[in-house]
């Protein structure tokens, strides 16, 4: 009668040792499984901050038609603040960027507002204003911001209707944007004020 009892107890034992790892090998296996699911679905980032100081050397590049158009500038920042009637004046020429000047490069000739720009390099400079702006195309593109801008030497002026943006832009920011095989536009974007200047090769 000992003898049964203890082999009874023996076999409750193995099945709950068998038992016990069969529970921990799924548990261990779910652990595997959430491990691999949290890989393949990281927390998304949030977008750094801003924290440049200065106003920063920027480039834009593209065609529209068969020319070649490339902006260099300098990008500042808003750093909260007021940039429109405040940092930058209305009905003033400003040099549509920082340090020098904003230089407009295309390779071939240009129609802008039904007026031809040659091909060349120019100094782009805007004379920001409420409900328009002046967009200015001078042939002395090498000079410090607006200081020594002489009127009598414009190739071109534009007026353009300035745009709310729907987001805030942190950086002043030049595109060149190609719609189709012949016209595009050149796109002005800063705080929240943009501005769009359309332009066709002369092709």
């Amino acid at each position: 009668m000992k003898k049964k009892t203890f082999l009874l107890g023996a076999a409750t034992v193995a099945a709950a040792i068998t038992t016990s790892c069969t529970s921990t090998t799924e548990e261990s296996q779910q652990e595997q499984v959430s491990s691999v699911e949290i890989a393949e679905t990281p927390e998304p980032q949030e977008s750094q901050p801003d924290t440049i100081k200065g106003s920063i050397p920027s480039e834009a590049a593209g065609s529209i038609g068969n020319a070649d158009i490339k902006i260099n500038y300098h990008a500042p920042g808003v750093k909260g603040r007021i940039i429109w009637g405040g940092l930058v004046p209305y009905n003033q020429v400003w040099v549509t960027g920082a340090h020098m000047a904003t230089s407009f490069e295309t390779d071939k000739a240009l129609i802008i507002d039904g007026k031809e720009l040659p091909a060349g390099k120019y100094a782009l400079f805007t004379i920001p204003g409420k409900n328009e702006w002046t967009v200015i195309f001078n042939r002395d593109w090498q000079q410090h911001l607006a200081d020594k801008y002489d009127q009598k030497k414009d190739v071109l002026r534009v007026q353009v209707k300035p745009e709310e943006l729907k987001q805030h832009q942190e950086r002043l920011k030049y595109e060149i944007l190609g719609k189709n095989s012949s016209e595009g536009d050149i796109l002005i974007a800063w705080d929240k004020v943009g501005l769009t200047v359309p332009v066709r090769s002369n092709s």
